[in-house]
């Protein structure tokens, strides 16, 4: 059976429009509220919310791809790259590296895709690797690029990518594709339309080594920044990992067809997904400036720093909740002043306790 790019048609997809109405009105009233909310928040608030979303899309983006960077450190990466006050003094080149391909992209949304684009974004989130034959280039090695799972002896193969001698001249054409396809451009698509596409396209070329996922994202945001006039506030990436089987299936779906109305059907409810998460993150952080201003001035040092530490968490929070030897290793205080301290806590209303004894944890009380 013929993969999709050995189609006679490739790459003119196909869809059904009927199946995908609604997704766009969805899709700017989501963006339209969050927008609006951020614009209300201070200087410092909006700072502190670019750095939660794009740290936890910076982890996750690579945790879909088996990569696991520490959250903390790349908040501080991009504390750095903003040019805000950060403590914490090792950051892996592995999470710099990401940090400086999510914000080229997040501040310069709006530049024409080019070849060089696409090498910029390779040759910083490869730096430091000795394992590539090209780094900042398209792939020219002669063996087949097989997206694989399983072991050596008997793989299983989900996918072939086209040939490294058809490299260039495909992404030649998906480049056009794409900036021809902006709102503004000679041929322009719904913007849900255009980035489902974009990222299949993309995926489907594989044009690099390594990093072709990370890469696909990366030019998902850039679709959806330029559709919105500025740069999009978006976990896309967070709803992604959390099922990543679904992610997998759906692009799968696709390797022998050109119509591909359930894999819009499938990234259009994710980008929904990813919106409504983005919300909880601003809506949150809201929470957090009512808490301080409740609670700030009844804290002491340990105390505040962890409540911060849990904040840092996101919507999710800690893993099944704080625990006293959370408290413990945060804070480097005995076990004794961290119990009265949680229980302080408890007793101010800043936290919830749930369960006894070894299994005892703690929940921030948000109202």
């Amino acid at each position: 059976m013929k993969w999709n790019w050995q189609l006679a048609k490739w790459p003119s997809f196909s869809f059904n429009n009927n199946n995908l109405s609604g997704f766009e009105q969805r899709f700017f009233s989501l963006s339209g509220a969050a927008f609006g909310i951020f614009k209300c928040l201070d200087a410092s608030e909006q700072d502190q919310l670019r750095v939660q979303l794009l740290s936890e899309e910076a982890m996750n983006t690579s945790a879909i791809e088996g990569e696991y960077l520490n959250r903390e450190s790349l908040q501080s990466s991009i504390c750095r790259e903003l040019g805000l006050t950060t403590q914490k003094s090792h950051i892996t080149l592995a999470e710099e590296n990401i940090v400086k391909m999510m914000l080229d992209v997040y501040w310069h949304y709006s530049d024409t895709l080019t070849d060089d684009t696409l090498f910029a974004w390779h040759e910083v989130l490869t730096r430091g690797r000795t394992d590539l034959e090209k780094k900042g280039a398209y792939r020219t090695h002669s063996d087949p690029m097989l997206i694989v799972s399983g072991g050596k002896r008997e793989p299983t193969i989900h996918f072939e990518a086209p040939p490294s001698e058809q490299v260039a001249g495909k992404m030649q054409k998906f480049i056009e594709w794409f900036n021809d396809t902006e709102a503004n451009g000679k041929n322009p698509l719904p913007v849900l339309v255009r980035a489902g596409i974009a990222h299949l396209y993309f995926e489907s070329i594989h044009p690099f080594e390594d990093g072709n996922g990370r890469i696909g994202r990366a030019i998902v945001e850039k679709a959806l920044s330029q559709s919105l006039g500025q740069p999009t506030l978006i976990s896309l990436s967070y709803v992604i990992e959390k099922n990543k089987k679904a992610y997998y299936a759906a692009l799968q779906k696709t390797n022998h067809s050109l119509d591909i109305t359930d894999w819009l059907i499938y990234f259009s409810e994710t980008v929904l997904s990813a919106q409504e998460h983005t919300q909880k993150q601003i809506e949150l952080l809201i929470k957090k400036t009512k808490f301080f201003d409740k609670f700030g001035l009844k804290l002491n040092e340990r105390q505040r720093k962890v409540l911060l530490r849990m904040f840092k968490e996101g919507v999710d929070g800690f893993d099944g909740g704080l625990s006293a030897e959370n408290y413990i290793a945060i804070t480097k205080t005995s076990r004794a002043t961290a119990t009265r301290d949680l229980q302080a806590l408890v007793l101010l209303g800043a936290l919830m306790k749930k369960g006894e004894l070894k299994y005892t944890r703690y929940y921030l009380k948000l109202t």
